[in-house]
């Protein structure tokens, strides 16, 4: 699985992906919340920012952009600053919005979000305010959104229909944009809008509902997973689909085809915030069909990347290198911690986007011992990740003689592998460590020894851009030469 679910993320190329739908504007309104209002039991919420995100449809193509692929968006937003907003925002990403159309009698779906910080850090939704107009378009408006996606299906590689019951998607329009991509030959994804009459989405190739919306559509309440089987065979056969996915939040993602169905679980997770979960697996199908996943490995990648999501604040995307490191994190085995040196500064990237504190140190480890272990310790205490550029045999042979290493690079990497310490390690062929040091970049530069910084490969680099360079003190008497040496001896004595 580890294996199959990387390849099938390196794969997954820059599909071009037909958005569809409604495009809304999130708001999020910070402020800090330290006080009771004299007038009234509701907190005064002293506002301190301002955000706007991609909601709905524009959500889902802020997603699919996330993931390297090209969306085109099709929908209406309103002639407003709001609208001009949310279409810089998409721009901004590289979506393309030439046919996002602006109407000067109905605004822009804006959910703005009041959100309270307690302690200025901890972020709390106080209260949502919709401003949005839900009666369909207007005929000669629907029949121009269907002009628009006549033009632009020939040039996608798959379709996204993402319906919120807000005008656009109406039972012809629905069924029309349905009929056309199925004479295209392009798959087209829904996911659909709560409601018991899912008729309009009858011939699509896949649905994704989520517990919720399955449960209105088939008309009872989806508990079990005898339920969850029943609906999706129910949706799978009425509504003609090629494929079910239907979402149920911690326990997973339920697939149904017409060849098979899965329950296919997910890591427990700290859910922050579950805004956007839908429209991020939404859109990590569509690219994963998009490059040839089959059905299984598609949810796989949805599930990982919905995950990712609901551990965020707010509607936020998920990228490929993120989708890489769950990946690892779930389904890598022990030497997943031994990277090649790209797949290395890829994930340590993702780490920095975080503000963690990456530390790098050196050195062969050869026989591990007392020493080894009390260094790598101090070098944990100095940050948040750990890297170990190993040295290669080859370059240990260089320094140090034709008799060493003792141990294989494989065997010293499996056994630094195995200590807490060491997040990520390395190997370099280079007898010098210098330029591993200017790729990797660390925020803290470690070296065992008794003297000074000077003495330390890689250190007025590493100050010359903020970073810091700490000797660390050895143990005296521990080395994996002294140790070497010691092993000879006894043997000799004994001969």
């Amino acid at each position: 699985m580890y294996e199959q679910l990387l390849k099938a993320t390196g794969n997954l190329g820059a599909p071009k992906v037909l958005v569809v739908g409604d495009f809304m504007l999130d708001i999020y309104v910070y402020g800090d919340a330290v006080r009771i209002s004299p007038e009234a039991p509701v907190p005064v919420l002293n506002v301190t920012g301002t955000e706007y995100r991609c909601g709905g449809a524009a959500s889902v193509a802020a997603d699919l952009a996330a993931l390297g692929a090209a969306p085109i968006c099709i929908g209406t937003v309103g002639d407003d600053g709001d609208g001009q907003i949310l279409a810089k925002a998409l721009a901004d990403q590289g979506v393309d919005v030439s046919s996002l159309r602006r109407l000067a009698d109905r605004p822009t779906i804006t959910k703005e979000r009041l959100i309270g910080l307690a302690q200025h850090r901890h972020k709390q939704q106080l209260m949502r305010i919709d401003r949005e107009v839900t009666e369909p378009l207007p005929i000669e408006i629907g029949e121009e959104m269907l002009g628009l996606y006549r033009e632009v299906l020939p040039d996608a590689d798959i379709v996204c229909l993402q319906d919120y019951n807000t005008g656009l998607l109406t039972d012809l329009v629905c069924q029309q944009m349905i009929r056309l991509a199925s004479e295209a030959g392009k798959r087209i994804l829904v996911d659909p809008t709560p409601g018991h009459d899912y008729v309009k989405y009858s011939g699509a190739t896949v649905l994704t509902p989520n517990r919720h919306e399955a449960s209105r559509a088939v008309g009872y309440e989806i508990r079990t997973a005898t339920d969850t089987a029943r609906a999706a065979e129910h949706l799978l056969k009425d509504l003609m689909l090629e494929a079910v996915v239907i979402t149920l939040d911690k326990e997973g993602a339920y697939l149904a085809t017409r060849q098979t169905s899965e329950l296919l679980p997910i890591k427990p997770r700290s859910v922050y915030d579950v805004t956007g979960a839908g429209d991020v697996v939404l859109a990590t199908l569509a690219v994963s069909l998009a490059a040839d996943s089959d059905y299984l490995t598609a949810v796989h990648l949805a599930n990982i990347a919905g995950g990712i999501e609901v551990e965020k604040f707010g509607a936020a995307t998920v990228t490929r290198s993120e989708m890489v490191h769950e990946i690892a994190q779930l389904y890598g085995r022990r030497n997943a911690k031994v990277r090649p040196l790209d797949a290395l500064l890829d994930e340590l990237g993702w780490r920095r986007d975080r503000g963690q504190t990456i530390v790098f140190t050196n050195g062969c480890f050869d026989v591990i011992h007392r020493g080894h272990i009390e260094y790598l310790e101090s070098c944990r205490a100095q940050g948040d990740i750990v890297v170990v550029g190993l040295n290669s045999d080859n370059s240990i042979r260089a320094l140090k003689g034709p008799e060493r290493p003792i141990n294989n690079q494989r065997d010293r990497a499996d056994v630094l592998s195995s200590l807490e310490t060491v997040d990520f390690i390395t190997l370099f062929d280079d007898p010098s460590v210098l330029e591993l040091v200017k790729k990797i970049r660390p925020d803290v530069l470690v070296k065992g020894g008794d003297y000074g910084k000077e003495g330390v490969v890689g250190w007025e680099f590493v100050e010359s851009y903020g970073g810091r360079v700490v000797v660390a003190p050895l143990v005296e008497g521990k080395s994996s030469t002294a140790t070497i040496e010691k092993i000879k001896t006894l043997q000799a004595e004994t001969q």
